[in-house]
């Protein structure tokens, strides 16, 4: 695949600038958990469609039976109503252009591939899997293309016939014109392949079960699809369908050929490809630690767009409203899950704290919190929300920031323990704790007493309420102290000095 010559091939006609409304498609197949480049797809299909005013269509490309699943269907549709991308046309919406799952749509692409064999734009093929092989190894050794090269292109009746009397099952291959073929990628610009590079292709399996290379333009053509935006990975299959387009059009199956805009790769480690099976490449891994959608709909908005140079932070109206698939970026880009989480925290921070409490709900709640239900206090919780707003990344955070208040004792981690609890913090303690004994109970007061016994013993108010902290909260570093204590209490927080005082002499 290379840029166009300088004497190119005639370009692929489409629709464009016809004043069409766009009419795009997201195709996902039912096949595991969705992925995060699954997702990116999604949206930047979405976003252009809202952008121009356009139609979404969601369909589901199950024909594979050995690994599609009605849970991962089920899971695909979810995934779409909990990121908001909303779809106008496909399951459970409906539309003109019904069934939208590839399944219930069988005795249409059996009837097409009947139609390109009858016009001869495709044909049987004979050959069997050790034959091609053979002449795959030979055209190798001979330092020649090891396509298919067109065997059965032009097979006589006779010869037919006589394939079928051996007992030989066939195939139905599409074939391709012996030209070149010229199509400008909205994202990469002119591309042409040369007719050596793109050899005849199989459509329909022996056992009359269709392939993705024909149900997949079939449906678009059928669905008058004008744009298809999608993985890079799908690059090379493009010369394949302009071909079929053309064929379709022939037939009166199609009334244009679509505009094609390849995404770049996203990246993970070791400058690999993201593969779905990579642990960061699920996508309810970030439900299930609480990023919000529309701050991870931000992140996966910049692998490979941008809103404005200086800028990461945006919502999706604002999103759409800029959206332009001339400003994707063709090279490759780097999934930094870093710079995924500190955008879900601005977004955290962006929301109203009466939102932000509701969001918290699952992570309060059994099986990812660790104290009893009777013990989750509604309003204690109101009162620190503020002040943990401004400091998780993601909702899951949550719990390990409130625990103090709702556990009978706090989880001292060990090492929060050894650093903070140095040669006279029992002294502190004592010192502190008769301070906040005799304080007004607020934050404002319970500071000055604090500070005060720091300088009891020489310290500073960094260093004096460090045993304070992990004393009441178990932990070194956390939400606002001062307003911690206020929330918890008097008596819950005396006891817990109390009892590492207690812990300190044993």
């Amino acid at each position: 695949m290379v840029n166009a010559p300088d004497a190119p091939a005639p370009k692929v006609s489409t629709p464009l600038g016809q004043g069409v409304p766009p009419r795009v498609r997201f195709c996902p197949s039912p096949t595991g958990n969705p992925h995060v480049g699954l997702v990116r797809t999604a949206l930047f299909n979405w976003a252009f469609a809202r952008h121009h005013k356009g139609t979404l269509v969601f369909r589901i490309e199950d024909t594979d039976a050995a690994r599609d699943s009605e849970e991962s269907y089920t899971q695909l549709l979810d995934s779409m109503r909990w990121l908001g991308l909303d779809w106008d046309e496909g399951p459970e919406t409906g539309g003109p252009h019904a069934p939208y799952r590839q399944s219930q749509r069988m005795d249409l692409y059996k009837d097409v591939a009947a139609k390109l064999l009858e016009a001869g734009h495709a044909y049987p093929c004979y050959c069997t899997t050790e034959e091609l092989d053979a002449r795959r190894d030979a055209a190798r050794a001979a330092g020649k293309p090891s396509g298919y090269d067109g065997h059965c292109r032009d097979l006589s009746d006779e010869r037919k016939a006589a394939y079928e009397a051996e007992g030989r099952t066939s195939i139905v291959r599409f074939r391709m014109p012996d030209e070149a073929i010229t199509f400008t990628d909205l994202v990469r610009g002119d591309i042409t392949v040369q007719p050596e590079n793109v050899p005849d292709y199989g459509i329909v399996r022996a056992n009359g079960a269709p392939l993705y290379t024909l149900v997949n333009p079939v449906d678009d053509a059928l669905m008058e699809i004008t744009h298809v935006l999608r993985g890079e990975d799908l690059l090379s299959s493009t010369p394949r369908q302009i071909a079929l387009y053309r064929a379709l059009i022939e037939l009166g199956i199609a009334k244009g050929i679509p505009a094609f805009g390849h995404l770049p790769y996203v990246m993970g480690e070791g400058n690999k490809k993201l593969s779905k099976r990579d642990p960061q490449a699920s996508l309810n891994l970030y439900r299930e630690r609480g990023f919000l959608p529309e701050g991870l709909l931000n992140y996966l908005s910049l692998l490979g767009w941008s809103i404005a140079e200086d800028r990461d932070i945006f919502g999706l109206d604002e999103m759409v409203a800029a959206f332009d698939i001339a400003d994707v970026n063709a090279n490759p880009a780097r999934f930094d899950l870093k710079k995924a989480e500190h955008i879900n925290a601005e977004h955290l921070r962006m929301i109203d704290v009466k939102t932000f409490t509701e969001a918290c709900g699952p992570w309060l709640r059994a099986p990812f919190a660790p104290w009893a239900p009777e013990a989750f206090d509604a309003e204690q919780f109101a009162e620190i929300a503020p002040h943990a707003q401004t400091r998780v990344t993601v909702l899951s955070d949550i719990t390990a920031n409130v625990d103090f208040l709702f556990l009978d004792e706090p989880v001292h981690d060990e090492a929060s323990w050894t650093k903070a609890m140095k040669e006279g913090s029992d002294a502190l303690l004592v010192t502190a704790r008769a301070e906040l004994t005799a304080a007004e109970w607020n934050a404002e007061a319970l500071k000055a007493a604090v500070l005060t016994a720091g300088e009891q013993h020489g310290l500073k108010l960094g260093k004096a309420q460090a045993p304070v902290r992990v004393a009441v909260t178990g932990r070194t570093v956390g939400l606002p102290l001062f307003e911690s204590l206020e929330i918890l209490g008097r008596e819950k927080t005396i006891a817990r000095i109390d009892a590492a005082l207690a812990k300190l002499a044993a």
